[in-house]
């Protein structure tokens, strides 16, 4: 729900609760205070503290991107930094996360931001940079467009339709959590590269859909399992998503093994 700090606190704070379809009533049992304070924060009859701004959007679930806004438009300084991923606060966290990627070795393993831009990746990604259209690849590659663009994976994904709905609705999750509309933009972007908008049925023993590519004539069955920090306190960390790529069968795992 990201939005200029112009607006009061308490509408900010109205519409991450509606956003969240909880009542007046629900928050306040949640944060344990009387509905008539929720009531009056939100119609500005009452100024929050900081810690009252803090507890609401921790109750909210709001991103931390955006508690620091609810702060500033309540009138206090934002608590959480916001720190690059090369700069020296964030070498503990470079140092990890490259472990993880070179510790992946030989299957693919990538790092990417908020909005699905590719920072860090390992040498296993090559299976999904072959054979692309090189506008693709220009820096920040974004991992989603690279894996749905009609001239990138798309045309080596074999089960297209499921890959597609199933990124489609991981994407509309983070969404309904972020309300980011960066991520709208995207969602709509990507919708638009199908040409048919049928719903894919799951069949009744799948569990996972795995990604089914063809790579320099072999085909490769692939799952995906994305992982984020449990605990962050600064913006960027609690913004990254590691998503890890293994071998659905032994056939696959020896193609990539050879190709390592």
């Amino acid at each position: 729900m990201t939005e200029t700090f112009q607006r009061p606190v308490g509408e900010l704070l109205r519409g991450w609760r509606e956003h969240r379809r909880l009542s007046q009533l629900d928050l306040a049992n949640r944060v344990e205070v009387s509905t008539r304070h929720v009531s009056f924060v939100e119609t500005g009859r009452s100024q929050p503290s900081r810690e009252m701004v803090l507890r609401l959007a921790e109750h909210l679930d709001v991103p931390l991107r955006d508690r620091n806004q609810l702060l500033l438009a309540g009138g206090y300084a934002p608590v959480y930094s916001e720190s690059s991923l090369h700069s020296p606060a964030m070498l503990a966290v470079r140092s990890t996360l490259r472990r993880l990627l070179e510790a992946h070795q030989p299957y693919p393993a990538l790092v990417v931001d908020r909005w699905w831009n590719i920072v860090e990746a390992n040498a296993g990604i090559k299976i999904f940079t072959t054979d692309v259209d090189e506008k693709l690849l220009k820096a920040p590659i974004n991992a989603l467009r690279l894996t749905l663009h009609p001239d990138g994976l798309a045309g080596r994904i074999v089960n297209l339709a499921e890959v597609r709905a199933a990124a489609l609705s991981s994407l509309q999750r983070q969404i309904t959590s972020t309300a980011d509309p960066e991520l709208r933009d995207l969602y709509d972007e990507f919708r638009g590269y199908a040409t048919d908008d049928r719903p894919v049925q799951p069949g009744p023993a799948e569990v996972v859909v795995p990604i089914e590519l063809m790579y320099e004539g072999q085909r490769l069955s692939l799952l995906t399992m994305i992982a984020t920090f449990g605990t962050p306190l600064d913006i960027t960390v609690s913004e990254l998503m590691i998503e890890s790529f293994y071998p659905a069968n032994e056939e696959t795992a020896e193609v990539l093994r050879e190709l390592a």
